[in-house]
């Protein structure tokens, strides 16, 4: 049993998805939610400044996202355990945001009890992963022996893959470049590297391969 009240800081550039998690976490008797935060930036901050117990992190927002987030507050708030939230079951990142140092990972329609069941086990010392990511993390290696299952972007860095998303998502170079605090130069090294690794030779390019691999959904929201 959790001896203590449990604090949690929620990190989701939704307001309504923010507002949610607050309303349903306020039922539990020994949960408190002592911050909010839109943006990985504002969750490291946060999570400095308030020192929760765990931090329900949306895998995808704006600036930094949730892997470069996770691996900052590993080092810089190591008391403070990381919950991923996704919006997809077959989402790309939870092996990055597990060996980022997350230690849960939910998708975003789980039920109010897995939650606390996530929120009880991350704040107790375990790891917890829902049933339909576990079976995508235990199907992937199976999954790549196969030519048709192995997925070029594989090869890239956590930072090279998270410049690809935010190009595949129409943003110009100088956009990337302000939210990820780098300058335009950087951000263009980073393009060519990725270019060359998977193949291609333009932005649209990238997002043919990236739909061909399910990286990206047009009309999807995180």
């Amino acid at each position: 049993m959790m001896i203590g009240t449990v604090s949690i800081l929620i990190a989701d550039d939704h307001d309504l998805v923010r507002i949610g998690l607050r309303h349903m976490l306020a039922d539990i008797e020994d949960f408190t939610v002592v911050g909010e935060a839109a943006s990985g930036e504002e969750a490291l901050d946060k999570a400095a400044e308030l020192k929760p117990d765990v931090v329900l992190m949306d895998v995808r927002m704006p600036g930094m996202g949730g892997i470069e987030a996770t691996t900052r507050m590993e080092r810089r708030s190591p008391c403070t355990k990381v919950i991923a939230l996704t919006a997809c079951a077959d989402d790309p990142f939870p092996d990055l945001l597990l060996e980022a140092g997350a230690r849960g990972f939910l998708t975003k329609d789980s039920g109010l009890d897995e939650l606390v069941t996530a929120i009880r086990e991350v704040r107790g010392g375990n790891h917890y992963v829902c049933r339909r990511i576990a079976q995508e993390l235990a199907l992937k290696p199976l999954r790549k022996r196969t030519a048709s299952g192995h997925s070029p972007f594989d090869e890239l860095s956590e930072r090279e893959l998270q410049v690809a998303l935010m190009i595949v998502g129409c943003q110009s170079v100088q956009d990337i470049a302000d939210q990820l605090n780098v300058s335009p130069k950087t951000v263009n090294t980073y393009r060519y590297r990725m270019f060359e690794k998977l193949g291609v030779d333009s932005d649209v390019g990238l997002t043919l391969l990236a739909l061909r691999h399910k990286l990206f959904v047009p009309d999807g929201d995180a």
